[in-house]
């Protein structure tokens, strides 16, 4: 008898794993690969070239998780971009994004947005520590039927967070309310003016969203994508030494240590369910294993619709996790390159600042509006929009000597192709595509391609379990956010059974490779415990 399973060795069933193990409870992880980590996993993908398979950049790991973990004792290291974004533009002409350098950048182009930079920068900053402050904090869930103490106590925590809101000046809860709800098209359009500044901040509003930058709401997902750091500097993104892979082993190496069993290689085929309690697992081996508690790292989709009878949960809640809105027109890929790319913007094949930026080819927000109306017509964009990072030029372990691994991050793929074929029939083209369009800016990149490894949508639903391709395991739109994740009622990471909680990027805040709903799930579960709810339900 086990006190908790674990269901997915993603990086927050590892985080939840740790945390509990290193309160004392005999806890153990089962996940259905042949390795831990997720979508957070490195992969050989051709002799001697390895890189991060679906996540493949560091910035929202939460540093709580980082220092209470002790990663860095575990063999994580991160080092950081040496440029933060590079755009090519078809013109022949560039922008460099980074610390200290993007006002000289951005003046080529518009004085007067060079000037507002500053402004813009604050502005953004203000609205990300609001954030940063929620992030570790479990959403109020005040409901019904839960009794006048819990009440109070989901009353009082929501007065907290409402306090932190209020700290704002009038501004800042305007600011707010713009970026809550507003496109991130709109909200850059009242900023600057000129495309490439707007291209490659808008960029961020549409990574894991398959929607045009002009769509209500993906101001926050622009946001989301600001909160994070790396090495105590806000705002920067960086490399992982060993890949994302890194990250999870990490993580892993830490809940064993201090007494977690991870089991690979173990898919759980059904979470058992007796007198309206969660009470163990019935593997796809058909093994049984009980615990007092399961936690669910898994899509709320899989969770709640394919592991349980859904008699069992209640039929309001079936209906909200029925019309969970998931699918973020993600095709990913990875390439083996004999040599770095020469871009006829900033030409030459040495080693330069700008190889270890993130290589972002979308020079306009209409071409990314254009790409997102392309998709939904065809399926995919026939000028799509690809981010390229080139972590070997960070990490020379990943290829051998002279060669170099690239991540092309592709948006939009619609989730589901409007014509009825697979993409199975479909991926080698867009494939194609894809790196023809990176070619179009840096010629000769397509010869030098030795080899690549290809994700479809199709294929991250099937090899990670991300339902429609989506990185963070259902959109983030304001129904889908905060006391709303995955389902109001139900936002402190407790499912509707006893027994049973959820720890996955369903949960708040959302997806990323932050560790903060694993840290969130974690902490309640251990409450659940101290007052024997988790026994008694």
């Amino acid at each position: 008898m086990r006190d908790v399973i674990v269901i997915g060795g993603g990086h927050n069933g590892l985080v939840t794993a740790a945390y509990l193990a290193k309160s004392g409870l005999k806890v153990t992880v089962l996940e259905a690969r042949g390795v831990v980590g997720g979508c957070a996993v490195t992969e050989e993908f051709h002799p001697g070239f390895r890189n991060s398979v679906a996540a493949y950049t560091v910035s929202l790991l939460n540093p709580r998780v980082i220092a209470d973990l002790d990663l860095a004792k575990h063999g994580l290291t991160v080092v950081e971009r040496e440029l933060s974004n590079f755009l090519p533009l078809p013109d022949g002409r560039h922008l460099k994004v980074g610390p200290g350098r993007t006002k000289a950048e951005v003046a080529k182009f518009s004085t007067r947005d060079a000037e507002r930079l500053d402004a813009y920068g604050d502005r953004l900053d203000r609205m990300a520590d609001v954030i940063r402050d929620v992030v570790l904090e479990t959403p109020p869930n005040v409901v019904s039927g839960r009794g006048l103490l819990a009440m109070l106590g989901e009353l009082l925590a929501a007065g907290k967070v409402a306090n932190r809101f209020r700290r704002l000046d009038l501004e800042g809860q305007r600011d707010l309310l713009e970026i809550f709800t507003r496109s991130a098209g709109d909200y850059l359009d009242q900023w600057f003016e000129s495309d490439p500044i707007k291209a490659i901040y808008g960029f961020d509003g549409i990574v894991g969203n398959f929607a045009s930058p002009y769509a209500a709401g993906s101001a926050y997902v622009l946001l989301h994508h600001c909160f994070g750091e790396v090495n105590g500097r806000r705002g920067v993104w960086g490399h992982a030494i060993g890949g994302m892979g890194a990250i999870t082993r990490a993580m892993a190496s830490s809940a064993t240590s201090r007494g977690a069993e991870i089991r690979v290689g173990t898919g759980v085929r059904e979470i058992i369910v007796e007198r309206g309690r969660a009470v163990g697992v019935v593997t796809v081996a058909g093994e049984t294993i009980r615990a007092r508690a399961v936690v669910s790292n898994l899509h709320p989709k899989l969770t709640f619709e394919r592991l349980m009878d859904p008699g069992v949960l209640p039929a309001d809640f079936r209906s909200r996790i029925a019309s969970w809105r998931s699918g973020s027109g993600t095709f990913r890929m990875n390439v083996a390159l004999s040599e770095l790319p020469s871009f006829t913007a900033l030409p030459g094949r040495e080693r330069a600042e700008h190889h270890t930026a993130g290589i972002v080819i979308a020079p306009s927000l209409s071409y990314m509006e254009d790409a997102w109306i392309d998709a939904r017509r065809t399926g995919w964009s026939k000028e799509p929009i690809v981010e390229m990072l080139i972590p070997s030029t960070l990490d020379p372990s990943l290829a051998p000597p002279g060669r170099h691994v690239a991540s092309l991050f592709c948006q939009h793929a619609a989730p589901e192709l409007p014509d009825g074929r697979s993409w199975d029939a479909v991926r080698e083209e867009v494939a194609d595509l894809m790196i023809a369009t990176v070619d179009a800016h840096a010629p000769g990149f397509a010869a030098s391609v030795i080899a690549r490894q290809i994700h479809s949508p199709l294929d991250l639903e099937r090899k990670f379990g991300l339902v429609g391709g989506d990185i963070f395991h259902g959109a983030l739109g304001l129904d889908q956010m905060f006391s709303a994740r995955p389902v109001m009622g139900h936002a402190d990471y407790r499912a509707p059974l006893a027994g049973l909680y959820m720890c996955g990027s369903g949960t708040h805040p959302g997806g990323g490779v932050t560790g903060a709903p694993g840290h969130n799930a974690a902490r309640e579960i251990l409450r659940d415990f101290r007052r024997g709810r988790a026994a008694k339900g």
